[in-house]
C-alpha cells in the first residue's frame, strides 16, 4: 500500500502508476472539502493557468519530454492528445475535459481509493507527497519538519541563458580582482549602454501580485527585484549586481563602466543565470530590457525570473536522486514541490517517483535516468547538491549534455539531441524491465 498525497498532475500520475503495476494506493486529495485560492473545480489533476502545454515537435525540450514520459506510459499525454484543441505546434487541451478524463481513470481504477480530506499528518507506510506549489494548511509545518525548515513560500529567480546564445566578442571570463578560477562570464556596458539599460529597467512592467500572493509577502534584501532595488537611484545598481571593481575588460584594458555577470547554472556549464538579477518583470519585458546588455543581445531565456507564491523544497539538500528523503526513505516528493517548473514537469515527476517508490517496494536499486535524456537532466536538476541557491526549472535543452560532435544548426542539433535521448531512455527501460 501507498499512500499519495495531492491528486494534481504528478499525484494523478504517480497513482495510475502505481496501481497498473499493482500497486494498491491511496489518494488523499482535499478538494471538493478545501480548495487553494487558485483552483476553481473539483476534479483532479486541474490546470489553473494556461490550458497549453507546450510544444509536441520531436526537436523541442516540451515535446521531447513528452515523448519520453509516453515511454513510460504517461496518462497525463494520453489524456491531452484525446482533448486536444487547435494550437498550432503546440499541445493544447479543453481543460474540463482533461482534467475530467483524469478524474474518470482515477476513480475507475480498483487499486485506487480516494479519500476527500487534508492531510494534517505523515500517513504509515511508503508515501509519495505532491501537494504542489500552492501547499497550504496544516500540512506546511509536516513538510518544514520532514525537510527540516528547508521550505521556500516564493520564487525568487533570475533569469537563465544558454551559453551558446551569448555574444563572447562582447563578454569574456574572468574573476573579480583575479582571485580563484575564472568561472563568471562578464558583460560590460560603457556608460551609454547602462543609461538605455537603467531607463528601460525602471519603466518596464511588473507583474501584478494576486491577492493570495501578497498577503505575507516581503522582499528580502538578498533576493530584491533588479527594478526595485534599481529604483533607488541610478547608481544602486552600480555598487550591487552590476559593480565593475576589481574587473578589467580584456578588449579595452578598463575597468567598465558596469558590468553584468553571469554563472553557471549547472556542471556542463550549458547554462548560466543573470546574477542578482531576480526580477518580478512580464516576460516579454524581461526579454526587450535584458536583451540590451549588450552581450545578451540574441540571448535564448531558458527561464525567465519570477517572484511568486511557490511552494517547494531544497531538494539537493533533503532528497537522495530517486525523490525519497535523505532523512526518510519511505517517504518520497513528486510534482512542482521539489523543484520542477511546468505542468509536464511535474507530471513527469510523479512518473518518476513512482518508478522509485515501486523499486524500493520490490527490494530493487533505484532507477537511474540517463543523463542525456530530458528525465535526467530534470532529475539531475533536483539532485544537484553544487547548486547553492536552489531554485525552479523546466526542461530545456541546456540541460542536456552536448553532443560529441559540433552541429552548427540549432534545429539539427536539437534533433540529434532528442533522437540520443529516446534511444538512451529506451534502452535504459529494457535493461532495468522498466515499463
Amino acid at each position: 500500500m501507498v499512500t499519495v498525497i495531492g491528486a494534481g498532475l504528478a499525484g494523478c500520475e504517480a497513482a495510475l502508476y502505481l496501481a497498473r503495476h499493482g500497486v494498491p494506493v491511496t489518494l488523499l486529495e482535499q478538494k471538493p472539502l478545501h480548495r487553494s485560492p487558485a483552483h476553481h473545480g473539483d476534479g483532479f489533476a486541474e490546470l489553473v493557468c494556461s490550458n497549453s502545454l507546450k510544444a509536441l515537435r520531436k526537436g523541442s525540450s516540451s515535446g521531447l519530454l513528452k515523448m519520453e514520459m509516453e515511454l513510460l506510459g504517461s496518462e497525463t499525454v494520453r489524456a491531452a492528445k484525446q482533448c486536444a484543441v487547435p494550437a498550432g505546434g503546440a499541445l493544447a487541451v479543453d481543460r474540463e475535459r482533461f482534467s475530467e478524463l483524469l478524474t474518470e481513470r482515477i476513480k475507475a481504477e480498483p487499486l485506487i481509493t480516494v479519500r476527500a480530506q487534508q492531510a494534517d499528518s505523515l500517513p504509515e507506510g511508503m508515501v509519495i507527497i505532491a501537494t504542489g506549489p500552492l501547499t497550504d494548511g496544516r500540512f506546511v509545518p509536516v513538510i518544514e519538519r520532514l525537510c527540516g525548515g528547508r521550505l521556500s513560500f516564493f520564487d525568487a529567480a533570475a533569469p537563465i541563458v544558454r551559453r551558446d546564445s551569448i555574444d563572447f566578442s562582447r563578454a569574456f571570463f574572468g574573476a573579480r580582482y583575479g582571485r580563484g578560477t575564472a568561472d563568471y562570464i562578464n558583460c560590460p556596458m560603457d556608460e551609454a549602454e547602462y543609461g538605455a539599460f537603467y531607463d528601460a529597467l525602471v519603466s518596464a512592467e511588473a507583474v501584478e501580485l494576486k491577492d493570495f500572493e501578497k498577503d505575507g509577502f516581503r522582499v528580502y534584501e538578498g533576493c530584491m527585484p533588479v527594478e526595485i532595488m534599481a529604483k533607488r537611484g541610478k547608481q544602486t545598481l552600480l555598487y550591487g549586481p552590476l559593480r565593475p571593481v576589481g574587473i578589467t575588460d580584456p578588449a579595452t584594458g578598463r575597468r567598465p563602466f558596469a558590468v553584468v555577470q553571469l554563472r553557471a547554472e549547472n556542471r556542463e556549464g550549458t547554462l548560466f543565470n543573470l546574477v542578482g538579477f531576480q526580477t518580478n518583470l512580464k516576460f516579454p519585458e524581461q526579454k526587450r530590457v535584458f536583451s540590451m546588455i549588450p552581450a545578451l543581445h540574441g540571448a535564448a531565456f531558458v527561464r525567465y525570473g519570477v517572484m511568486h507564491r511557490n511552494t517547494f523544497i531544497d531538494s539537493p539538500r533533503v532528497l537522495n536522486p530517486d525523490l525519497s528523503l535523505k532523512s526518510d526513505g519511505r517517504v518520497f516528493f513528486a510534482g512542482q514541490i521539489t523543484g520542477v517548473e511546468g505542468y509536464m514537469e511535474s507530471a513527469a515527476c510523479g512518473i518518476a517517483a513512482a518508478v522509485q517508490c515501486l523499486r524500493k517496494i520490490k527490494g530493487l536499486s533505484p532507477f537511474v535516468f540517463p543523463a542525456d535524456t530530458m528525465f535526467g537532466g530534470l532529475m539531475g536538476h533536483i539532485a544537484n547538491d553544487a547548486t547553492g541557491d536552489f531554485q525552479p526549472m523546466g526542461s530545456n535543452m541546456g540541460l542536456l549534455p552536448p553532443l560529441e560532435t559540433r552541429i552548427k544548426g540549432k534545429q539539427e542539433r536539437y534533433e540529434l539531441l532528442a533522437d540520443r535521448a529516446l534511444a538512451s531512455l529506451s534502452a535504459a527501460l529494457e535493461k532495468e524491465d522498466v515499463k
